[in-house]
């Protein structure tokens, strides 16, 4: 621990650069979060950039730091949606599977995902068929790849080579067709209930009647196990250490509780060296600021006697900065927040 009021340390620039980049994804998931609530209350042709900015506790400027967009705003839901389910699917389906039961657990684990989230199901299921170009066409990317996997069936059986792709196409889209008119009357029947006639349309073109029919025999499977990282309602909920604390979360703001870490009981100067604040007025207002939210507490005499202050992390602040530490992994293809 240093003298009161002595020059803080700055960290290693790769540690801080490190730092900057994970910032940049927790305001990233903020706004995808904050994209996802907009639309499901209001719908995609009534959000706004606005909407979302006010939900998310971000300004317009680092908004359009992120997203040229709404429209890339709501690609991005779409891609961390897609790699949700990625995941989940991943590590259900072990390897050596036959085709059919690939396609089956597959299927069940995107089934029971759009219940647990139903949400996210809305709004990528729904709501995503009225966006624009860029998302009509990521669209038709996801359901193409869809196609590829169900495609595989022609090498299942000697009749299953008589089909051609079109076939695949054409489940594909009849079962989104299902999943989309369920979700748009707004129907309470759990989406995983239709596991056993959706695989027995599958099948049927593939591996004949008699396969249709045991799979409308079988019993539905246990639901997959959410993973820890989706327990919470929100995406952003893991990655969001300021999102109780009224105020924006920015890198400077991550660089003074670091400040404070380093060196409790400095002054305004040295942790606005440290944090990379040159301007005194800058500095104290950022501090004041952060008093007032209950993130830090001056313990020092303050100027009222001739003593600079001495700021220290409240339990709150301490909160705070123990978790943008946590999450204080390198992400890539992030820019610098503001």
């Amino acid at each position: 621990m240093g003298a009161r009021g002595t020059s803080v340390p700055a960290r290693p620039q790769t540690e801080r650069d490190a730092q900057s980049e994970q910032l940049v994804e927790i305001q990233r998931m903020r706004l995808i979060t904050a994209a996802i609530g907009a639309i499901e209350e209001l719908g995609y042709a009534q959000t706004t950039v606005s909407h979302i900015t006010a939900r998310a506790g971000v300004s317009r400027r680092t908004f359009y730091e992120l997203f040229a967009n709404r429209e890339e705003c709501l690609v991005a839901v779409l891609e961390h949606v897609v790699g949700l389910i990625a995941g989940e699917v991943e590590a259900e389906v072990p390897p050596g599977l036959s085709w059919r039961e690939r396609v089956r657990t597959g299927l069940w684990t995107i089934l029971a995902f759009l219940d647990r989230e139903p949400a996210l199901a809305r709004v990528c299921v729904v709501q995503a068929l009225r966006g624009g170009p860029r998302v009509l066409e990521r669209r038709e990317e996801l359901l193409a790849q869809l196609m590829v996997v169900i495609d595989e069936g022609r090498a299942e059986r000697p009749r299953g080579g008589e089909r051609t792709l079109l076939t695949a196409e054409g489940l594909v889209g009849a079962a989104f067709g299902i999943v989309y008119a369920r979700l748009l009357r707004g129907e309470r029947t759990p989406l995983a209930e239709l596991l056993n006639e959706l695989m027995a349309m599958i099948v049927l073109p593939y591996l004949g009647p008699a396969a249709a029919r045991r799979e409308l025999e079988r019993p539905l499977p246990a639901a997959p196990r959410a993973p820890r990282a989706m327990a919470a309602r929100s995406p952003a909920d893991a990655a969001d250490p300021l999102r109780e604390a009224p105020m924006r979360l920015t890198y400077r703001t991550a660089r003074v509780l670091e400040g404070v870490v380093a060196n409790p009981g400095a002054s305004n100067r040295a942790i606005g060296e440290y944090a990379g604040i040159a301007d005194p007025g800058q500095i104290s207002k950022l501090l004041a600021r952060l008093e007032r939210v209950g993130v830090l507490a001056n313990v020092g005499e303050g100027h009222a006697k001739g003593e600079p202050n001495a700021w220290t992390l409240t339990p709150r602040g301490e909160q705070l900065a123990q978790s943008i530490r946590a999450h204080a992994a390198p992400v890539g293809g992030a820019a610098q927040a503001a």
